[in-house]
């Protein structure tokens, strides 16, 4: 994405960084956090679950927001579930949501069935009334395997949209060079991508000490403490410090510190 540095006016040596509040819709817990980390924190943009069971609910507060799309094929917690959005048997587990992982998933899914699915969840959230600016892909299901990153490409280019995509240690797990094949079609991809698990705090400050020229987009997930976040997921103290961390002034002025723009 140096080249779009440029575009978007900047000096190409210029670190330019995107905040995202990813999850959104997958509780009221979320949609708050994601809320209060957008309004009052450092993210500057979020991304939707649109078959998450708060999804609808976060149009009201989200309408007209730069909002990703989340592309979601997988249903992973035991308990907490949900399903395909479209008439889609093999998107299905005997548990009657999505598959709990990617490697169920690519087993039985159908790539129509795919194609049907991701698309209507695109749909449905510009239905909705947000702003979509770019898609992403759940746990990675969707770009890990050649036959579905068709179907995102697609999407991508047919609604003028960005991608995140993971960075090419993960590209040469996948086995096909599914970056290059992005900027082939003139798709805007971050430099990379840090996806923040445990300690925010930790994740962040050594990201911002190897700050790097380009777009590099920062991926947490924003949530209020709440008595069902704790029985949905086993991570709901992670999620709660990752809010923390986006709005503490921390983060915002150690970027400025760095020379990085938020974007």
């Amino acid at each position: 994405m140096t080249n779009d540095v440029e575009r978007l006016g900047f000096a190409e040596s210029m670190p330019l960084v995107i905040v995202t509040a990813d999850e959104l819709g997958f509780a009221f817990a979320t949609n708050e956090g994601v809320r209060q980390a957008l309004d009052h924190g450092a993210a500057t943009s979020a991304g939707l679950m649109v078959p998450a069971p708060w999804a609808r609910a976060a149009s009201a507060a989200h309408r007209g927001q730069d909002v990703g799309v989340s592309l979601t094929l997988n249903a992973e917690h035991d308990l907490y579930r949900w399903a395909p959005i479209t008439h889609a048997p093999s998107l299905l587990d005997g548990d009657g949501g999505f598959p709990r992982t990617p490697a169920d998933l690519w087993e039985h899914a159908d790539v129509d069935e795919v194609r049907r699915e991701l698309r209507a969840q695109l749909e449905r959230a510009i239905w909705w009334g947000f702003d979509v600016s770019h898609l992403s892909s759940h746990l990675d299901a969707a770009v890990m395997r050649p036959e579905f990153f068709d179907v995102v490409l697609e999407l991508a280019l047919d609604y003028k949209l960005a991608l995140r995509l993971p960075n090419a240690e993960v590209e040469a797990i996948a086995g096909f060079p599914f970056r290059r094949l992005a900027a082939e079609e003139g798709i805007a991809v971050p430099d990379r991508v840090v996806i923040v698990r445990g300690s925010a705090a930790d994740a962040l400050t050594e990201l911002v000490d190897e700050l790097k020229p380009g777009v590099t987009e920062i991926v947490l997930r924003p949530a209020i403490d709440t008595p069902e976040l704790r029985a949905q997921t086993d991570d709901a103290p992670e999620r709660i410090d990752h809010l923390n961390a986006l709005c503490s002034a921390g983060l915002a002025d150690a970027l400025a510190a760095r020379g990085g723009q938020r974007i």
